[in-house]
């Protein structure tokens, strides 16, 4: 009964960390700018468009 409770307690330990490193893992975010602004990689942030 004690093996079969420690082996639970590991794998619950374990499990969510398991599952955070496999979130992002090939996947690339975009940033979406309202019209008339443009995404600045320096400020990482929308700013407006100049002519």
């Amino acid at each position: 009964m004690t093996l079969k409770i420690a082996l639970t307690t590991a794998v619950l330990a374990i499990a969510p960390g398991l599952a955070a490193a496999e979130c992002n893992w090939s996947k690339q975010v975009s940033m979406t700018c309202a019209a008339g602004t443009v995404y600045d990689s320096e400020s990482q942030s929308c700013v407006p468009v100049s002519s």
